[in-house]
């Protein structure tokens, strides 16, 4: 009795419009909860960015913490606040990562390039602001070269749908960095 019961309603979804339309083996799957979940894209957000990082540079976490919050800051002074309110907005975590941009009030350069780069950043904000960087980078044990890998690797993160509007806001305000 059962099995005319599903005969009949098998035949009925098989020949009805909707199943047309959508399929008659999802009409029953999904007649009996089976639906397939689709799987939605991960919104990019501070702290998968975080890991991404460590993993593509070959960093460890903290390090790629301090680093991406290093960049952002950078970031903050070369837009405007309402530029970068709308940056923080559509990246969930940000606001918390600036707090990990590392202190360098007592890192002093001695000698050669790098005491020339801080006599000359008295005189120029954008290379005041690229010192600073480089100076944030050596606090957390890296080299300053490494952060156009971080760069690099924080575009290739976002490198998604969701993620285009964050990394085109980013990109325009690293637009001046050079390093």
């Amino acid at each position: 009795m059962k099995a005319s019961y599903l005969l009949i309603v098998v035949s009925a979804l098989a020949f009805s419009p909707q199943s047309h339309a959508e399929g008659w083996l999802d009409s029953i799957k999904s007649m009996f909860g089976m639906e397939a979940k689709t799987e939605t894209a991960a919104m990019p957000n501070v702290t998968d960015m975080i890991s991404s990082v460590s993993e593509s540079v070959g960093i460890d976490k903290s390090q790629a913490e301090g680093s991406l919050a290093s960049i952002f800051n950078y970031a903050k002074e070369n837009i405007s606040a309402e530029q970068f309110s709308g940056l923080s907005n559509s990246l969930p975590g940000l606001d918390s990562l600036m707090g990990a941009v590392p202190n360098i009030r007592k890192i002093t350069s001695e000698g050669g390039l790098a005491e020339l780069m801080d006599k000359a950043a008295n005189y120029n904000d954008s290379l005041k602001a690229v010192n600073e960087l480089k100076k944030q980078f050596e606090a957390l044990g890296l080299k300053p070269e490494m952060i156009m890998q971080v760069i690099n690797s924080a575009k290739a993160y976002l490198d998604t749908d969701e993620g285009q509007k964050i990394k085109q806001q980013l990109m325009q305000a690293l637009s001046n960095l050079s390093v």
